[in-house]
């Protein structure tokens, strides 16, 4: 027969039954809480951004969110290793006609090139969602850039669109200047004509251009915030 509690057996009072609960509840949370970090850490991927303002996309004079995002090679980069020395970020996806205005007439890689040899590290920028008809896996970006003649110092990858929703990032291309103190120094288009165009190209100003001739003649940057023009980011909405 199967043996019954003894009447005499110590029950646990109330008192030890709470306290047992709330160890338990304790250990629950905490063993959620570390798979919450883990599965959180998985999510950001290769766009991990660091002490980025949740809410509010930065606005020219103030500080630029910093960011880790791994490039089309597979390396690291953190927007603050590059503090003293001038930031061109790019938002771009070769699926856009506004982009390929700018790349295939030669615009946006001479621009670059301009840019990169007076030491300005420029980091091109795709936010584009995998499950978009146009994204590019890494290697294929890679690919497109050389025959494009591209020359940013990184191509990053955002697929999970973490450090382009930090910037407020909102068409390709979109275009922003961080300055060797962090600060955003301009933020807008490429150009002065919103067209895909590239015979509209020699009659616009390069915003880009202009605002880094002007940072690095000592002069106010004479138009800083401009209105970006081109296709709609494809941000992930799941």
């Amino acid at each position: 027969m199967p043996t019954l509690p003894s009447s005499s057996s110590p029950a646990l009072s109330r008192s030890e039954r709470a306290a047992r609960n709330v160890r338990a509840a304790r250990a629950a949370l905490s063993r959620a809480s570390r798979r919450a970090v883990m599965t959180a850490a998985m999510a950001l991927g290769a766009s991990l951004l660091i002490n980025a303002q949740a809410h509010a996309a930065p606005t020219v004079g103030q500080k630029a969110p910093d960011f880790v995002a791994v490039d089309t090679h597979g390396q690291r980069h953190q927007l603050s290793d590059f503090a003293g020395k001038y930031v061109v970020l790019e938002w771009t996806n070769p699926g856009c006609p506004f982009v390929r205005k700018h790349y295939g007439s030669g615009n946006m890689p001479a621009t670059q090139k301009a840019a990169t040899a007076r030491g300005v590290v420029w980091l091109a920028i795709n936010s584009t969602e995998r499950a978009a008809s146009d994204y590019l896996p890494p290697a294929e970006l890679a690919a497109w850039m050389k025959s494009q003649s591209a020359a940013p110092t990184a191509v990053l990858m955002d697929e999970d669109g973490i450090v382009g929703q930090a910037y407020g990032a909102r068409t390709t291309p979109h275009l922003f200047i961080i300055d060797p103190k962090g600060m955003l120094v301009y933020a807008g288009g490429i150009d002065s004509i919103a067209s895909a165009r590239p015979e509209d190209i020699k009659l616009a100003t390069n915003y880009v251009s202009q605002a880094l001739s002007d940072a690095f003649g000592g002069r106010p940057i004479s138009a800083a915030s401009t209105k970006p023009y081109g296709c709609a980011i494809k941000y992930r909405t799941g």
